[in-house]
């Protein structure tokens, strides 16, 4: 998509810019606007595919292509960022992801864990594997996504004691949800050199159990 002939300036500035620290990993996201305010006040470089970086001065005389995102100036025109660096950042913030219903279903996909069906999330409920009125407590590790034929069938007994296979072991995420949908892999070409490098263990989280 064109933006430099699609879309006006003013939406632009209120599209996504991939932040890394200066250890070249993503750390967030942030608007145009706040982008270019960052690069002019030489907080961050621009980052192109090739890891090259551009302070606000080489990056504005950079020549623009028509296949380039831009915006216009007084003066001139000049290439949208879709990366910057932070020059003076090394740290990767620490996220909580709490422990919900949003991401349990997150974690298994909207699918029930004992029938395999996929389901909209109002006709999908949780259960806990081993139940609460014999022991089971509200953990990652004891709480799955249900269909609510499934849940009464189960009721207050264990899988094994309905008949029912879970169809995996659950687990406490690596990933976080927000992570994913923030990070999104097909949202700007330019992301995905930056994307790929990702190691996931930086966005382990401790979660809210209870």
């Amino acid at each position: 998509m064109n933006y430099a002939t699609t879309v006006p300036g003013y939406l632009v500035l209120n599209t996504k810019v991939l932040i890394l620290n200066r250890s070249y990993l993503p750390i967030h996201v942030t608007s145009v606007r706040r982008a270019f305010s960052l690069l002019y006040q030489g907080i961050a470089r621009a980052v192109n595919e090739q890891y090259q970086t551009f302070d606000f001065d080489s990056w504005s005389h950079l020549s623009v292509s028509v296949r380039d995102e831009s915006i216009g100036l007084v003066n001139r025109v000049i290439r949208v960022p879709r990366v910057i660096l932070l020059v003076g950042y090394d740290r990767v913030p620490k996220r909580q992801v709490r422990f919900s219903r949003y991401n349990i279903y997150a974690r298994d996909n909207c699918t029930c864990q004992y029938c395999g069906h996929r389901l909209p999330r109002h006709e999908l409920n949780l259960d806990h594997v081993i139940p609460r009125s014999r022991g089971g407590i509200s953990t990652w590790e004891n709480v799955v996504c249900s269909c609510h034929a499934c849940n009464r069938h189960k009721g207050g007994r264990t899988p094994q004691e309905a008949k029912l296979t879970l169809l995996r072991k659950p687990y406490k995420p690596k990933w976080t949800p927000f992570m994913q949908e923030t990070f999104n892999l097909s949202r700007y070409r330019e992301w995905l050199p930056f994307l790929s490098t990702v190691d996931v263990s930086y966005w382990n989280t401790e979660l809210l159990e209870r």
